[in-house]
């Protein structure tokens, strides 16, 4: 320790903030994050703010979630471009399925179950929408074209 406090020469951390009742804490500065899972639609998903206070924005919002894991999927199992086909578009959607997988991760990193149970579901119908049926499809010549 040297003689200021600090350890191995390096200087003093900046004081933290008072608030208004004379306690220390960094209220004033930044919104706190919530570190657990929990339930309740007061949530901060993707943004700061939304969905707000709305149980109906709330819905929209997971309705989100949900939508954005199901694409995921499909742009995961679902080859939309042949493989000889213009490596721009290629780049181009596997740039999407990118930005739609962190959108789901950050989503989920709001630590609200109804999040986590909707990006899960997503992920799970896509994937049987968009690989077991489509398995089953090519394996199932009686069916008609159209059915897959």
């Amino acid at each position: 320790m040297n003689d200021n406090g600090t350890m191995g020469g390096m200087p003093p951390s900046a004081p933290m903030p008072m608030n208004d009742d004379g306690s220390m804490g960094m209220d004033d500065m930044m919104p706190m994050m919530q570190m657990t899972f929990y339930w309740g639609k007061d949530a901060s998903i993707l943004f700061y703010g939304w969905p707000g206070n709305s149980t109906g924005m709330y819905i929209l919002a997971l309705l989100f979630v949900f939508f954005l894991a199901l694409i995921v999927e499909a742009l995961t199992h679902h080859n939309l471009t042949p493989t000889k086909s213009n490596h721009i578009m290629r780049t181009v959607l596997h740039t999407l399925r990118v930005v739609f997988s962190y959108s789901v991760m950050l989503a989920v990193m709001s630590f609200n179950v109804g999040v986590l149970l909707v990006a899960v579901l997503g992920h799970a119908i896509g994937f049987f929408l968009f690989r077991v049926l489509k398995k089953a499809c090519e394996k199932d010549l009686d069916m008609p074209p159209m059915a897959c």
